[in-house]
This record gives C-alpha cells, sequence and structure tokens, in this order.
C-alpha cells in the first residue's frame, strides 16, 4: 500500500501540468485495473458463494442467470451488497438486466439461438477494421513488404486475443476483405 501511496501523491500529467490526486487512480492507467482486482475479490466470494455464473476484468462485471426477473433480482441485491459492504456505486446508465447476446463484454459477444456461441462484438470489429484500414492506407509511402510485416503483427496479436471465437464465417469475411485491401495497395503502387 505504501507504494501506492506514493503513487497517488506523485499526481498525473494533464496538459504539461502535474496535478495532485486526491481520490481514485487516472483512467486507463495501469494502477487502476490491478487497484480493482484487489478490492473486488470480495464481490467474487460473494457471487460464488450464491453460485451465480459471472465473469468480471477490473470494475466490468457480468453476471448469467435464467430469466429477466432473476436477473432483475441479482442486480438489485449486488447493487445493495455494493452499496453497503463495499461502499461502492453501480453506475445504472452503463449496467443492464438483458440476454448475453445484446451485450458486448471485451470484445465479445454471444450469437442468438438455443445453441450460444462466442462471436466477436460489432465495436470490435468495426475497431480491427479501422486499425487494419490504417495500416493499409495507400498513401502512407511505404513498401508491400513493410506492410504486410507490420499487418501480419497487428493480427497475429489479434487473432490471439480473440482465438475463442465459435463463428468462422466472421473470420473469413475479415480475410477476403483484407484480401481486397492488399490489392487496392498493390494496384496502387
Amino acid at each position: 500500500m505504501h507504494l501506492i501511496r506514493l503513487y497517488l501523491q506523485a499526481g498525473i500529467l494533464v496538459h504539461g501540468v502535474v496535478q495532485g490526486l486526491h481520490e481514485g487512480t487516472p483512467q486507463g492507467g495501469p494502477l487502476s485495473p490491478l487497484l480493482s482486482n484487489i478490492h473486488l475479490d470480495e464481490l467474487d466470494k460473494e457471487l460464488e458463494g450464491r453460485g451465480h455464473k459471472f465473469c468480471r476484468y477490473a470494475d466490468d462485471c457480468n453476471i448469467y442467470v435464467r430469466s429477466e426477473r432473476a436477473g432483475k433480482r441479482v442486480m438489485d441485491s449486488i447493487e445493495r451488497f455494493l452499496a453497503k459492504k463495499m461502499k461502492l456505486k453501480v453506475n445504472r446508465q452503463k449496467s443492464a438486466v438483458t440476454k448475453p447476446q445484446e451485450r458486448q463484454f471485451l470484445g465479445f459477444s454471444f450469437t442468438g439461438g438455443c445453441m450460444l456461441k462466442i462471436k466477436l462484438s460489432r465495436k470490435a470489429l468495426k475497431n480491427v477494421k479501422h486499425r487494419i484500414k490504417q495500416i493499409t492506407r495507400r498513401s502512407r509511402g511505404i513498401s508491400l513488404l513493410q506492410l504486410v510485416k507490420e499487418l501480419s503483427e497487428y493480427l497475429r496479436g489479434w487473432l490471439s486475443y480473440y482465438r475463442l471465437i465459435e463463428t468462422p464465417t466472421v473470420l473469413r469475411d475479415l480475410d477476403s476483405w483484407i484480401g481486397r485491401r492488399l490489392r487496392c495497395f498493390v494496384m496502387k503502387c
């Protein structure tokens, strides 16, 4: 805890000026998910004790139940637990009781139907296409070899993160789309 206090006393850099922190940690900083995981370990134990299926990363959490009615009941009881026991407040605008296929979590979502499958979220697909467009821009002034090297490095990391996807058609469509982008790049040269 001594190191954490030192980190908070050091402050953050805002527009070239160091500003001290009095409460919390900077959003997106490396300390924020670590502190969330330490502090919310008690929530994990509570959910396990209640027998819930859940997935949590830092301060993002999905709890899976069988019905919407059970979801509302669990959401209310967990919100009370967090408020009373842990002195935390749930952001109701970011929280919802809904079907798993209507939510996204860490870039993943679920398909509809009887048999749920893990799929890439719409936002994650949009982000990967945006990044690939940046890499394969024809006006970058780099060789095809450099472009392929940069693209393969990015895609290798991206695919290793999303290797859990159970919908291969999305990956085939993305592969075809990348092929078209590369052909456009070659035709420009």
